[in-house]
């Protein structure tokens, strides 16, 4: 039998993960199907129990579903409980849902394998302290950078993050406009602006020109983010986020299949038809 795979979503339509697991079958050989569905904003819960109910044996949550899955299930990773999110639910052998987290070791993977940037002591600067950041950090500092900032608008919420993490690494928790002529080696954005077009207010100072900074946006797209334009401009190696995509969901069909794919020629397969 055939085993069944989905991701819940509002909106869904967007979704490549479908097409991603769809060629990580593929290459492993493994018998699955992966779907998408579109799940009522209030109704996560139902809608995962008539999953698990009717055979399915793991799910991918994306937004605005990562709280109501972490609520859901029965257990979860160390990481998901620190990250207080869950995008990964997997069906034990007892019978219960297991909630975890691939969205840190997608980006930490995409950063080193993919793009060779090196992490370990360097000075990093996160943009943005939202979920997705909180769900990145444990990950990145387990390579031991020199030390993390983490940017915000609002400065306590970048603190209370520096403070939940600061058991992992060197945490300062800080607005931009406390940026000044500071300088970084990486630089993550982990803010929602870019889908708005727009760009935390950003001191050009950031970039190091002689260290070659590395600028990483989470987001992507067909076109270069305003973050990726922005540091591009400015003379930084930069990348957008479909690398982390492509390897969280690596990472997601690793736990549930006990196989890790190939994801170079898929990452150049979305890139060849996002530029399409």
């Amino acid at each position: 039998m055939t085993d069944k795979y989905a991701v819940f979503g509002n909106p869904i339509g967007h979704s490549k993960s479908p097409a991603i697991h769809r060629q990580f079958a593929e290459q492993t050989g493994q018998a699955l199907s992966y779907e998408k569905q579109l799940v009522d904003k209030q109704g996560f819960e139902a809608a995962a129990d008539a999953f698990f109910n009717s055979g399915g044996k793991g799910l991918n949550i994306t937004v605005p579903f990562k709280q109501d899955a972490y609520a859901y299930v029965a257990r979860t990773t160390p990481r998901a409980r620190r990250a207080g999110a869950v995008n990964t639910l997997s069906l034990e052998a007892d019978g219960t849902v297991l909630g975890d987290t691939t969205d840190g070791v997608g980006l930490v993977n995409d950063i080193k394998d993919n793009l060779g940037w090196d992490i370990r002591h360097k000075r990093v600067l996160i943009l943005g302290a939202g979920g997705a950041v909180r769900g990145v950090l444990e990950p990145l500092l387990e390579e031991q950078p020199q030390h993390v900032v983490i940017a915000n608008r609002t400065v306590d919420k970048a603190l209370q993050l520096a403070k939940g993490f600061a058991e992992f690494g060197y945490l300062l928790g800080c607005g931009f406009d406390m940026l000044g002529e500071q300088q970084f080696d990486v630089i993550i954005n982990g803010t929602s602006a870019g889908l708005q077009g727009e760009l935390p207010p950003l001191p050009d100072s950031l970039i190091d020109a002689k260290s070659a900074t590395a600028c990483y946006d989470m987001l992507y797209g067909a076109e270069p983010t305003p973050f990726v334009q922005w540091a591009q401009q400015r003379g930084a190696q930069a990348s957008d986020g479909l690398g982390m995509l492509v390897e969280q969901a690596a990472e997601s069909f690793a736990l549930w299949r006990g196989v890790r794919p190939q994801t170079a020629p898929v990452i150049a397969d979305l890139r060849a038809q996002l530029c399409n």
